[in-house]
């Protein structure tokens, strides 16, 4: 490596001592550095002059961090004094968490089979002599056996109602269900029904639940407006992963806010844990960061943390939080990338948990909003409307025993972190390893420790958003498919509560049941292929001396089909009927809400086949191990181009125009019972891509169809959202990598935020002293993420790199070339 010059040291020297001029907030400190007597002679003296003291041989750059801070963040200074510190080795520090209070965590293993648990439990039977161990019993509350009762009335009435469907199922069949081809389209149709009748009977109390407006078993039924203790503190957790950065600190802001006005400000802290790979995405992270705890004094409430070892996904994410800092709270709320949360609502939660100590997890139900696509506005529109049927039924037959959703909720941390840690599933394949998806086990494992998990269906002040277009919805389902079967391993795991076992189940079947409502498709047209095709035999068995003639009962199909429509749709009827008691105005008027109704019916049942085929494909990939993709939802208003929507449906359109003209060769007047399937498969690419239109989805706002009350009259929280969103989007771009290396007061504020100062042993120098020269000389395109996250993680590193570009003079021409920002983007914008 080739020596630089005296001349070209003093050159580099001027310039960084020009830029770090150009970066300085104050005119008159502006005017000292370029006039004063600095030491330029090199970059070696220049940072020790800037640092007044002597350098480190190793990281010269590192003397001078405090000092560039000051002069680019004069006024107001860049953060409060405990939290702009040094570390032991006087380099300046930018605390963005608060003190460790570690707890030991350690998962359970999994029991999952109960062969072995009954082994092991006669075993120690055996060794007591057969009598069994004395436990104490405590009663169970009141609420505890009117669930039961309401769950034994719920299976009576699926189950009843499934065995009618049946047999009338069975007589309309040629052969009465005697054929073996019958046979299997029964058993499916039998299966099918009950899980449509699940819904059905869970919409329908739902529906009286709400029309009757009160429920003595709410979990909010007899909390007070009591203040909250001082010591109930909670944790706002807040999980992100490579998210729209301007969209996750917006509602952050906006929540924080909505707190402080309620006055319980002081209760709440907050916790950004970021699981960010990109590079250039986590730079943002911490200068959002920064800007939302300058603007709103929010240093010492407001914490951000960057894993360096991303396991376990979200869970892992909050397990880490667990054992650094949870011995600090007795509560927390964990919220998504794109959820908000009033004051209201937050305090609201925190006074559930105060009156009732028994309970673990309280779950809201968020509403969602904020999108203008006409796909998500439908979707907007039906978790609005019939969303609190369904979940308000949810409640009545499950009380405190309910869902968790993973995000809008509110956990007691001493139970969670001592029962809820998740172990790997056991053995090898697709459905082993870490959980995906985490909510309803974490659940489960609340209740099997003995503390109550309810749905507070009727509190608001509980927001997020649903994804924009189809595709964006698939892609989700994907991840929720894999998760949900891996997640029916642990139906007969040990101490598991019934009703969370039928959790799982009904888990299982929300994907299921689309492979086996195209095989049921397959078969009834198989059953026409074999009654079409084939010669009838009238004489089945031998010796029959009068034939058994085939018999098709059209009039009792359209009865059966009719009877399932009433189930499917009397739910989205009822919802209607319940605003319009309720009053409708915020979502459009009584007629207005109608043609919404039927709209979204008529969308819902051209989009039920192409979901089918894509769950189905989703199952058997999951099955048979095919890696998928976990990436971060699109959090924007994207549109699906004809590109798009051609690649992801042509095979459905393909397949329902094959299925249709076999159907109409075979029999055409059975192509009219298929038709609502087949066609709504052809049209897919076209109700793909339209749907996905803001144009539509603004027509039909202005149309005040497919309104919501969140849409008519925005709740101040989320008017405040949109405002911050929008000045983060029109503000100056943070600094990229690149710039972060090259630039004096990007690379200080890096490495001031950089948490990984490891001790000076001889390997760990020589393995920086290697990546660093190679990142010098090969430039930055030679690095990938991987490389790039190495050096914001490790900030002598860092510093060490951005010393090596400004003083080698074999330095790549490109750091310079692309490493200088524009003025404008030079320090941590605010936006308040």
């Amino acid at each position: 490596m080739a020596e630089a010059t005296p001349a070209s040291r003093m050159a580099s020297a001027e310039h960084y001592l020009e830029r770090l001029a150009l970066e300085a907030q104050s005119r008159d400190e502006r005017r000292k550095l370029l006039s004063s007597d600095l030491d330029t002679h090199d970059m070696a003296s220049l940072h020790a002059a800037l640092g007044g003291g002597e350098v480190d041989d190793d990281d010269p750059a590192a003397s001078s961090v405090g000092r560039r801070l000051a002069l680019a963040y004069a006024e107001p200074p860049l953060a409060p004094p405990e939290i702009l510190s040094t570390d032991a080795h006087g380099v300046t520090r930018v605390k963005t968490a608060p003190p460790l209070k570690r707890t030991p965590l350690a998962p359970e293993a999994w029991s999952t089979n109960p062969f072995v648990r009954f082994g092991q439990r006669s075993r120690s039977w055996a060794g007591r002599g057969f009598r069994r161990k004395h436990r104490e019993s405590k009663p169970a509350p009141r609420w505890q056996m009117i669930a039961s009762a309401r769950r034994w009335v719920l299976l009576v009435l699926i189950f009843g109602q499934s065995i009618i469907a049946a047999n009338q199922m069975r007589t309309v069949l040629p052969g009465q269900g005697q054929q073996w081809l019958e046979i299997a389209i029964l058993s499916l149709f039998v299966l099918l029904f009950a899980w449509v009748s699940a819904g059905f009977w869970t919409a329908l109390m739902g529906f009286f639940q709400l029309l009757r407006g009160r429920d003595r078993y709410a979990i909010d039924s007899e909390v007070g407006d009591e203040p909250i203790a001082e010591e109930a503190r909670t944790a706002l957790l807040v999980p992100i992963c490579n998210e729209d950065v301007p969209r996750v600190f917006a509602g952050v802001r906006a929540t924080i806010e909505s707190i402080r006005q309620s006055g319980n400000g002081r209760h709440f802290d907050v916790f950004i844990l970021s699981d960010t790979f990109d590079p250039d995405i986590a730079i943002q992270e911490t200068h959002a960061w920064l800007a939302l705890c300058r603007d709103m004094e929010a240093f010492g409430q407001v914490f951000y943390r960057r894993r360096q070892r991303r396991v376990k996904r979200k869970s892992g994410n909050l397990d880490d939080f667990c054992r650094r800092w949870g011995a600090l709270y007795r509560y927390m709320l964990v919220l998504d990338a794109d959820s908000v949360m009033s004051g209201a609502c937050l305090t609201r939660l925190v006074q559930m948990m105060e009156a009732h100590p028994d309970a673990g997890i309280v779950q809201t139900a968020p509403r969602a909003s904020g999108r203008m696509n006409l796909y998500a506005r439908m979707q907007q529109f039906a978790t609005r409307v019939y969303g609190p049927l369904f979940t308000a039924g949810l409640h009545f037959w499950q009380l405190g025993e309910s869902h968790y959703w993973g995000h809008n909720a509110i956990i007691r941390m001493a139970p969670f972190m001592q029962h809820c840690m998740l172990a790997p599933l056991p053995g090898k394949g697709s459905m082993s390893g870490e959980i995906l998806s985490h909510d309803f086990v974490e659940a489960a494992l609340m209740r099997r420790a003995g503390w109550g998990v309810w749905i507070a269906y009727e509190l608001e002040g509980s927001y997020e958003e649903m994804p924009p277009n189809l595709l964006e919805e698939l892609g989700r389902d994907r991840r929720w498919c894999h998760g949900n079967l891996m997640n029916f391993r642990l139906f007969l795991s040990k101490g598991i509560h019934p009703v969370h076992r039928a959790v799982f189940l009904t888990g299982l079947m929300s994907y299921i049941s689309a492979p086996l409502w195209f095989l049921f498709l397959v078969l009834s047209t198989a059953l026409l292929a074999v009654h079409t095709l084939s010669t009838p035999n009238y004489f089945p068995e031998p010796g029959m001396m009068f034939p058994v003639w085939p018999q098709w009962n059209p009039t009792l199909a359209v009865g059966l089909f009719g009877a399932t429509a009433t189930l499917l749709f009397l739910p989205k009827v009822l919802s209607v009927i319940l605003v319009w008691v309720q009053g409708s105005r915020q979502f459009g008027g009584p007629f207005k809400l109608l043609a919404s109704m039927v709209l979204e019916s008529l969308f819902s049942m051209a989009l039920a086949p192409v979901r089918m085929l894509f769950h189905t494909r989703f199952v058997l990939t999951s099955i048979m191990g095919w890696a998928i993709q976990w990436r971060s939802p699109s959090r924007e208003n994207s549109d699906t181009t004809w590109g798009d929507a051609i690649r992801n449906h042509w095979s459905q359109t393909v397949i329902g125009a094959v299925w249709a003209v076999g159907v109409y060769f075979m029999e055409p007047t059975f192509l009219w019972w298929l038709s609502p399937i087949v066609g709504a498969m052809m049209i897919s690419i076209p109700v793909s891509t339209l749907s996905s239109r803001v144009s539509l989805g603004s027509a039909c706002f202005r149309a005040r169809l497919f309104r919501i009350p969140e849409e008519t009259h925005p709740p101040r929280v989320l008017r405040r959202m949109v405002r911050y969103l929008g000045r983060m989007n029109a503000a100056a771009p943070t600094p990229n990598f690149i710039q972060v290396v090259v630039d004096p007061v990007s690379n200080a504020l890096a490495t001031a935020l950089g948490t990984s100062r490891h001790a000076q042993a001889a390997p760990l120098k020589r393995r920086r002293h290697e990546r660093v020269t190679r990142a010098v000389t090969q430039g930055p395109a030679s690095m990938n993420n991987l490389e790039r996250l190495a050096f914001l993680d490790d900030p002598v590193m860092l510093s060490q790199l951005h010393w090596r570009v400004w003083e080698d003079g074999d330095a790549h021409r490109s750091w310079h070339q692309h490493g200088l920002p524009s003025r404008a983007s030079l320090r941590v914008p605010a936006f308040g």
